[in-house]
């Protein structure tokens, strides 16, 4: 059976972040508004962990949010030892996965019983304002389109990437940022210095047309500026948490096993529906 073929072009990836952190001031912002929420969610959980791991292609920034975790890049095979872990992070790598469940299995591998996994990515919403006007301005020009920037995915899909990796009691939730540029030359300017540049396999190797980005910041000048004609880009992050199967943990009730109706919790009348017809319509 054939393999897929990849999404990601790992070794341009890697050039990307290289590049990235190459310059004076690389744009971390979304790392560091990640570890904001995450450190939010730690401090909200009533445990003390003590063999944390990361697993991030920004290494620098991520030990020193936690020096004493063990930090790992997010190779298709990660670093970690099965049931070493009480914590795995999983830190804005997982959209760039080629095989992102294949991920959240090896995390949840690495973790002891009951132990957790958050994983920060990028969710679909994700710059959908530039997709347009890059999409709109080729059409235009080419009469066709080109692979120009990552598709991601929504995160009712995304949750349920949890489920698939063994992950018990999975949540998944999203905080949309919204960031203003100057001009969308200044957003295409920030990504490569996040490390976000086009990295897909399929993506053109040729330039593209000049007249392509001038025509895309265009259309996107025109349709996404605010009132003082600066443009709007939106990155969505997702959240998503996990704990390693266990015992202990809390089991949902068996459908028809509560002792209590929802009328009753609610302090309300219950009303039965009508039986049904024999042909199964009311």
């Amino acid at each position: 059976m054939n393999a897929p073929p990849a999404l990601t072009d790992t070794i341009a990836l890697a050039r990307n972040r290289a590049r990235a952190m190459a310059l004076p001031a690389p744009a971390l912002f979304l790392h560091e508004e990640a570890a904001r929420e995450i450190k939010e969610r730690l401090n909200e959980v009533n445990r003390r962990f003590t063999k944390p791991a990361i697993v991030t292609g920004f290494p620098d920034f991520w030990r020193g949010f936690m020096p004493e975790a063990k930090v790992v890049s997010e190779s298709e095979v990660l670093d970690l030892t099965p049931g070493a872990h009480d914590l795995v992070l999983h830190t804005l790598a997982l959209h760039w996965a080629n095989d992102p469940v294949g991920q959240l299995v090896q995390c949840r591998h690495a973790l002891r019983p009951d132990g957790l996994m958050i994983a920060a990515m990028m969710g679909g919403q994700t710059l959908h304002e530039l997709r347009a006007a890059l999409a709109e301005a080729e059409i235009a020009l080419t009469g066709g389109l080109s692979p120009r920037v990552l598709p991601m995915g929504e995160i009712r899909d995304l949750g349920a990437l949890l489920q698939r990796a063994g992950l018990a009691l999975p949540v998944a939730d999203s905080l949309p940022l919204s960031v203003s540029y100057e001009t969308p030359f200044h957003l295409m300017r920030d990504l490569r210095a996040m490390g976000e540049a086009n990295a897909l396999q399929a993506r053109h190797r040729r330039f593209a047309p000049r007249q392509l980005f001038a025509e895309a910041a265009r259309r996107y000048s025109a349709a996404f500026s605010d009132a003082e004609g600066r443009i709007r880009a939106t990155f969505e992050m997702v959240f998503l948490t996990g704990w390693a199967p266990s015992p202990d943990q809390p089991k949902p009730l068996r459908p028809g096993s509560a002792k209590a109706s929802l009328a009753e919790a609610l302090g309300t009348s219950e009303i039965p529906l009508p039986d049904p017809a024999p042909n199964g319509r009311n």
